[in-house]
């Protein structure tokens, strides 16, 4: 048989398909088939589109961190993509060697046509073509490829669009070489020129913070503009568009950047102004808000004047139906109303889903740190002693104010609130330094801090502890609040500059959670804990803008008060840390060990509740904080006394993004229990004891091991975690719990002989319940109340049967000490 001829069939789906007898690889198979057919079906000509290996996530490829190191994953790259215009792709096409079969790449055509957002997925190895359609579900061999037209008019079955409508959709966004939108902003675009095209009126787009929904919001203004849009359908007037949000930052932005093609269309409402001679507005709510001294300026515009209005930052206020701020959109309803924000649907942002409805499109943070567009994160979990054991005032101490403070113990939600405790500040502050040190001490850092005062004694601090630096750039450490107006907004200014080398560190309250655009921030750190998670994220989104350019593949967090751990395990978390380190420290601020934990893959308030949102009075300055108590200090102030650092959890993912290195962890423990014990008698002895016991347990757990995990953890879970810490510490041999108690039941008899029928067998009881579920059965009275103790009698019932509580304890103490005896 002749070069030309075929050899054998391939058999799919009962079709046999004739396999040329040279073998050919797939750029081949490509070149001299697949590529003749897209053309003969009109693929490559104007005004349709042909893209040949078009990657679309980030080129290359997503970022992890392995042992310190950058290491990039593979980006998502589609053989052809199939345009009904240059900026309106419809289909995905996957090419096989020719000597597979058509069908072999259907799977993988199908995952890149849903991620883009695509209704045609094709597979082929040249000769046979295999067709999925997403808007009937139904597969199926073809012989050509459909022309463009053709998809075209099956879209608009499955979903027809009116006439006057499909050449808004299909205007090309504004042309720049250096900012193609990115596929999944070219979904977001077009499904929101759509809905507007068939005039539905709200619309709300849900993308994590960093991801470009300034530029997406840009993008549909300007296909509209340019298109001629408008609700009247006048065909000889422009849309008359509006962009608002509740800060002067997230306007300024947008229209001084993004919004340059409107050129002169554009003007910022302010100062009291009414002008009506533009066509794209920018204002922030405050300056056309009503208030005691004003009606609200946005009344002076009809009703109907806007025929769009983009809402970035939606979850913040506007959509509670309580907000003063919500009776501007509900004046302009006429107006068709895009929110923006980065927050999907929780319990705490209800009302902006509510008011807007379900979002057309959402992008995840975890899509974006997937796809290689968002830079990943490490997430330090830094304790002080204060923290980890509370903290307590000594009988009768005074504050600095020479009040008398409660006795109580305070912890990490009381710090900066109601106690002003200075060592601690101090601590984190030293070990802020230490980690610049160790890092990179230009590397810009944002200071999350409780109130203004907090972030004056931080700046204080720091600045202290860096005066080498500050020595040659006073502004190395600012604090970006309320109170410094306008010398504040220029700290910010230059902090967001790409180049900029100063300021490093900035310490606010909460300025810097929402929409400021730094994108050189490497430090995220949190000395103030977050509750919601719609702020948390919008705290971490200040990080995870991906500058490779300058050197930025990832950022750090540094928490504190165990806000993100907290977040960090919510299940609706979508973006999870690369990884996890646990440090301790002395008072010094000095690391003393560093531990390393791979993690497992891993608004408004409820109805009408806002929960930390701050609606910012009609004037004043731009940087919001919560207001403050002018009279009488609301919390005490100590400035004496010494607070160390009790643990440093760092955490990374794995390889796969899922497991957790037992070695490190492994190593990790060993080091722990060696430094408290000095071999494996000393631990039995503290062991046994049930009140030293629960001490180790929670000097433990106040180092990041959780004692409750370890038996998951070493793939061990009926060993006693006596025995599993004896053998990762000192290689001792493990026993079953099972085994232990089996062993004394055989080695004791007479500690059980010598007491009663009954107490024997409670004593017995108990022993199995530690034998199945482990130490924490011997929790009293706990333990008793629950079966099959419970059935043995009420706790007095069981107590008498050893002649008092005090012998019962004693019994049971004994228990424990034989238990552990070898």
């Amino acid at each position: 048989m002749g070069k030309g001829g075929y050899k054998h069939f391939i058999t799919e789906n009962g079709i046999r398909t004739p396999q040329p007898y040279e073998q050919m690889n797939e750029a081949d198979t490509c070149r001299k088939y697949i590529v003749p057919k897209l053309q003969s079906a009109g693929w490559d000509s104007e005004p349709y589109f042909l893209a040949e290996q078009r990657t679309f996530t980030n080129t290359k490829g997503s970022i992890r961190i392995v042992g310190g190191q950058i290491v990039r994953g593979e980006p998502k790259r589609a053989d052809y993509l199939l345009g009904y215009r240059r900026d309106f792709p419809i289909a995905v096409v996957e090419a096989k060697a020719n000597y597979k079969t058509p069908g072999s790449g259907l799977s993988q055509a199908k995952e890149y046509a849903e991620i883009l957002g695509l209704k045609f997925a094709y597979s082929t190895n040249g000769y046979g073509i295999i067709e999925f359609d997403f808007t009937t579900g139904l597969e199926k061999n073809i012989d050509s490829f459909p022309t463009p037209e053709d998809l075209w008019n099956r879209l608009n079955v499955s979903d027809p669009l009116p006439e006057s409508a499909k050449d808004k959709l299909l205007e090309p966004y504004h042309n720049d070489p250096d900012k193609v939108p990115r596929y999944y902003q070219q979904i977001a675009i077009n499904r929101a020129v759509e809905k507007v095209t068939r005039g539905e009126n709200r619309i709300l787009i849900t993308m994590a913070t960093g991801t470009g929904k300034t530029v997406v919001a840009f993008q549909i203004c300007y296909k509209l503009w340019t298109a001629g849009w408008n609700r009247a359908n006048d065909p000889v007037k422009r849309p008359k568009i509006l962009f608002i949000a509740d800060r002067n930052v997230l306007v300024d932005d947008p229209k001084d950047k993004t919004f340059i093609p409107f050129g002169d269309a554009r003007h910022k409402l302010e100062n009291g102004e009414v002008v009506k001679s533009r066509e794209m507005y920018f204002t922030i709510y405050q300056a056309i808000a009503k208030d005691k001294r004003r009606p609200g300026l946005y009344k002076e515009f009809p009703p109907d004047f806007f025929d769009l209005i983009i809402i970035d930052e939606c979850h913040r206020g506007s959509a509670r139906s309580n907000s003063n701020w919500r009776e501007i959109l509900e004046y302009y309803s006429p107006a068709i109303q895009i929110g923006m924000t980065a927050t999907p649907l929780r319990k705490d942002n209800k009302a902006t889903y509510r008011y807007f409805g379900n979002p057309i499109y959402e992008y995840s943070l975890r899509q974006g740190l997937g796809d290689g567009f968002l830079a990943p994160y490490r997430v330090h979990r830094i304790v002080t002693s204060s923290d980890a054991a509370g903290w307590r005032p000594t009988k009768g101490e005074r504050d600095k104010l020479g009040r008398e403070i409660p006795d109580e113990v305070y912890h990490t939600a009381d710090f900066e609130r109601s106690l002003s405790l200075r060592p601690r500040s101090e601590a984190i502050a030293e070990h802020l330094t230490k980690f610049l040190k160790r890092t990179n001490r230009y590397d810009k850092t944002i200071v999350f801090c409780v109130d203004q005062e907090h972030a004056e004694e931080m700046r204080s601090l720091l600045n202290n502890l860096n005066a080498d630096l500050v020595k040659k750039h006073p502004n190395y450490v600012c604090r970006v609040t309320s109170d410094e107006g306008t010398i504040g907004k220029g700290h910010l200014s230059t902090f967001q500059e790409l180049e900029t080398e100063t300021p490093v560190i900035l310490t606010t309250s909460q300025l810097l959670s929402t929409g400021v655009d730094a994108p050189m921030v490497k430090n995220v750190v949190l000395i103030r804990m977050i509750g919601a998670m719609t702020e948390f994220k919008q705290i971490i989104g200040r990080g995870t803008r991906l500058r490779e350019d300058y050197g930025k593949y990832y950022f750090n967090i540094l928490d504190y008060t165990g806000t993100a751990t907290k977040h960090f395990a919510d299940s609706d978390f979508d973006g999870d840390p690369q990884f996890i380190s646990e440090e301790e420290i002395d008072e010094n601020g000095d690391t003393t060990s560093i531990t390393v934990i791979d993690q497992g893959e891993s608004d408004e308030g409820d109805d009408e509740e806002d929960n930390g949102t701050v609606e910012p009075p009609a004037q004043g300055p731009i940087i919001v904080d919560p207001p403050e108590p002018p009279t009488d200090p609301r919390k005490f102030y100590v400035e004496k006394g010494k607070v160390n650092i009790a643990a440093h959890i760092t955490q990374d993912l794995d390889a796969d993004g899922r497991q957790l290195r037992v070695s490190e962890f492994r190593d990790h423990t060993g080091d722990i229990v060696r430094s408290l014990f000095t071999d494996v008698g000393d631990f039995r002895t503290g062991w046994a004891d049930p009140e030293r016991r629960s001490e180790i347990l929670t000097e433990l757990d106040s180092k990041g091991i959780d004692i409750n995990k370890a038996g998951e953890v070493f793939e061990n879970t009926e060993a006693d975690p006596f025995d599993l810490l004896c053998h990762i510490a000192w290689n001792a041999p493990v026993q079953t719990r099972a085994e232990r108690a089996a062993r004394l039941r055989k080695e004791q008899p007479t500690f059980f002989e010598q007491h009663g029928e009954r107490a024997r067998e409670i004593l017995d009881t108990l022993l199995s319940k530690y034998a199945e579920h482990g130490p924490s059965e011997f929790s009293i009275p706990d333990s008793l109340k629950v079966p099959p103790l419970s059935e043995l009698g009420n706790v007095s019932e069981i107590i008498r049967h050893f002649g008092g509580a005090e012998d019962f304890r004693k019994a049971v103490t004994k228990l424990q000490e034989l238990l552990y005896a070898a």
